[in-house]
């Protein structure tokens, strides 16, 4: 049976983190769908077609990952692409103890989903979308902090 994870996520932007959480994964799954999730506590910087884009950018041609969107709980999202595991990543204590929350909470809403946490490595501990989304605001040069495939050239002011 096909193994199939879903890594939610708001990816405004995508960074080196988050891909290399996704890197990581395939020793686990045999598809990962990036599920970009409307957040109605969240305003974007990107709109959701850029995010899909960079995204998909990083994971030309390999098609064990999927780029999709979604509203509503991510356990319903699951079910209906039929995936079972959840992947998540930590990089302070912080972190899992929020994870670990929402983790608990989806494991009442649907048993049927497992969540998988995968510790970032150090050299990105530091590395969160709302630092790197504050250095492109700024004008200041976030490359360092998205993956190569993303030209953040093209993608200025957040169009």
């Amino acid at each position: 049976m096909k193994k199939v994870a879903v890594f939610p996520g708001s990816f405004d932007p995508f960074t080196i983190g988050h891909e290399a959480i996704v890197r990581r994964a395939f020793n686990l799954f045999d598809e990962i769908i990036i599920a970009i999730g409307a957040n109605a506590l969240k305003k974007s910087y990107y709109s959701l077609d850029v995010r899909k884009e960079m995204i998909g950018l990083v994971f030309k041609g390999d098609p064990r990952v999927k780029v999709s969107h979604y509203e509503g709980l991510t356990v319903n999202y699951c079910k209906t692409v039929g995936a079972e595991y959840l992947i998540r990543g930590l990089r302070t204590s912080a972190d899992f103890e929020f994870e670990r929350a929402i983790a608990q909470t989806n494991r009442v809403l649907n048993p049927n989903i497992e969540s998988v946490f995968l510790l970032t490595v150090p050299e990105h501990s530091h590395v969160n979308s709302t630092i790197v989304r504050d250095i492109i605001k700024s004008g200041g040069d976030a490359s360092a902090f998205v993956p190569q495939a993303i030209d953040l050239k093209k993608f200025r002011g957040g169009e």
